[in-house]
């Protein structure tokens, strides 16, 4: 198996990381948040995963704009705006000397509660703001296992699984059933039977040089998804967002998975099947042009 989507190669210097909370820097071992913080209680909050390549965050604005957009769902202000966020984090960065292959986790939680309780009027403390930088490079694999599911992504009225919440029980229970059955993620379908997205990264098909990945009603609002699509587009690869099963996934010529840590990770077993060109043309295609994107995003002057 290729492992996990998020699988990569251990750096030493990840030990001595400092973590930012609040603001305030603390090294890993001592960084600990309040036993009645919302998000250990509740997972009561929203978080972003953010690259840091060639000493540029990659697509912040983007990731930002995510980042409120979903505060601002659950009636949640952040009390940073996102100027003052991206300083926070651009100093820590630099407080750890780090330059580029760094993996961020951004997460904002409503904060400490005066009891255990989930209603926001016994939140005594502005948000938690937790900032945990990474020295993560992906590992390259041979291709991922992918098993479909029972746990479904749920309807609107559930669980909006639009939101980038904390609450990822669902993902979770995914996860685990696909790792019992040998896989490396989790395909997940939406209410209606339609494939939706996997647990932690999103999915694409390729039939017959056309990229399809999902109608986008019941996932994540994924940036690097977006950036694909755009890709295409701009590339004159024809993409789909519309709603396909599993027939449609067994009868693929290529499938693969997009997520900000490992940008394109191509597909190389569904549910037992075999795709048929795990590494093919229109996904080798697509991982350069997005390597390419990176690096623009970067800029010239950058590292």
């Amino acid at each position: 198996m290729a492992g996990g989507t998020h699988d990569y190669l251990q750096d030493p210097r990840n030990a001595e990381i400092l973590i930012s909370i609040n603001g305030e820097l603390f090294p890993r071992d001592e960084a600990k948040v309040s036993v009645f913080d919302s998000g250990f209680m509740l997972g009561d909050g929203v978080w972003e995963g953010i690259r840091l390549h060639r000493g540029r965050l990659l697509f912040l604005e983007a990731h930002l704009a995510r980042l409120y957009e979903g505060a601002k769902a659950i009636d949640m202000d952040i009390g940073l705006d996102a100027g003052a966020l991206e300083a926070r984090i651009e100093a820590l960065c630099a407080a750890n000397g780090m330059e580029t292959d760094v993996h961020i986790r951004l997460m904002v939680t409503r904060g400490v509660k005066s009891t255990p309780y989930q209603h926001p009027k016994v939140t005594i403390t502005p948000p938690t703001v937790v900032i945990i930088p990474e020295y993560k490079r992906a590992v390259a694999g041979a291709g991922l296992r992918l098993a479909t599911v029972y746990v479904r992504r749920g309807a609107p009225d559930v669980q909006d699984p639009r939101l980038n919440s904390h609450s990822k029980l669902n993902c979770i229970q995914a996860c685990i059933q696909a790792d019992k059955a040998g896989a490396d993620e989790a395909l997940m379908l939406d209410p209606h039977g339609f494939v939706a997205t996997c647990n932690s990264t999103h999915f694409f098909i390729v039939r017959k040089g056309e990229v399809w990945t999902s109608s986008g009603r019941y996932c994540l609002a994924g940036i690097t998804r977006a950036n694909v699509l755009d890709l295409c587009q701009d590339n004159g690869i024809t993409a789909q967002q519309k709603d396909f099963s599993l027939i449609d996934v067994y009868g693929a010529d290529e499938a693969f998975v997009t997520g900000t840590f490992a940008g394109l990770i191509p597909v190389s077993d569904i549910d037992g099947r075999e795709i048929s060109a795990p590494h093919g043309p229109v996904t080798a295609r697509l991982q350069a042009l997005y390597r390419d994107l990176c690096d623009r995003e970067a800029g010239p002057e950058a590292l």
